[in-house]
């Protein structure tokens, strides 16, 4: 099985965290294929950014697809990934979507941990649209800067603990979603000084993304999530105009 994974974001430290805990979440015959995005900004943070994040993992899909048994868009908030979903012939998994699923599982209600309080707002917006927001207890995510998106979880790491213990002592959480590709790993890493679990989208988009590629998903033809009818255009990458256009 093969699994295609994009970075919408421009850091590539980020993907190395991305590619590690993929390669750790993975089957022993899953093999990976990790991209970063060409252009954009360091990590999304808001819903413009996420516009142009969302631009970029679309042409890295339509460029890298072919061959693959199915796709993650590995950024919280889920950028681009319903209009993949039309576009590809592939299943394509989000971060946000695979965590909520988790947590739904997990059972009560759950909480999100994030790398700032401005990200809040639009995680918390996310997870409404996805039909989760009765079961969320809150979002609560770092007050202190920090000097690089790759080492945020090493320089942040006590304050993301303390975080996640309030969460539960304060808000009532059930589990807690470490949300955001640059957190990648970190469940794993603080899961025995948390008294609830702990859930990583990374993890949990690969094991979704196998999970229906095994169950052998068959492409759409009909219906709202089918792909566009052709259409003219203009200015697209040569691949996204091939998705576009369907020639």
């Amino acid at each position: 099985m093969k699994l295609l994974l994009v970075n919408p974001n421009i850091s590539e430290s980020v993907t190395a965290l991305i590619r590690s805990e993929a390669e750790r979440a993975a089957l022993a015959q899953t093999t990976l294929t990790v991209l970063t995005a060409p252009y954009g900004v360091a990590y999304i943070e808001t819903p413009a950014e996420a516009a142009v994040g969302a631009c970029a993992a679309l042409e890295l899909l339509a460029q890298h697809h072919e061959g693959h048994d199915a796709a993650v868009i590995a950024a919280f908030g889920d950028p681009g990934v319903g209009a993949a979903k039309e576009l590809l012939p592939i299943p394509v998994i989000g971060l946000t979507e695979a965590a909520l699923a988790a947590a739904f599982l997990m059972g009560g209600r759950f909480a999100i941990v994030g790398i700032s309080e401005r990200i809040g707002a639009w995680y918390v917006q996310a997870v409404e649209q996805y039909g989760m927001g009765a079961r969320l207890t809150g979002y609560r995510g770092l007050s202190q800067g920090f000097s690089s998106i790759g080492s945020v979880r090493e320089e942040a790491a006590q304050a993301l603990l303390d975080l996640c213990r309030t969460c539960v002592e304060k808000d009532g959480a059930d589990s807690i979603i470490l949300g955001g590709a640059p957190l990648a790993g970190l469940a794993r890493d603080i899961a025995n000084r948390v008294p609830v679990p702990l859930i990583d989208g990374v993890g949990s988009a690969v094991r979704m993304a196998e999970s229906l590629a095994r169950a052998q998903f068959v492409a759409r033809t009909a219906g709202s999530l089918s792909p566009p009818p052709a259409k003219a255009h203009q200015g697209l990458h040569p691949a996204l105009a091939t998705l576009m256009g369907r020639t």
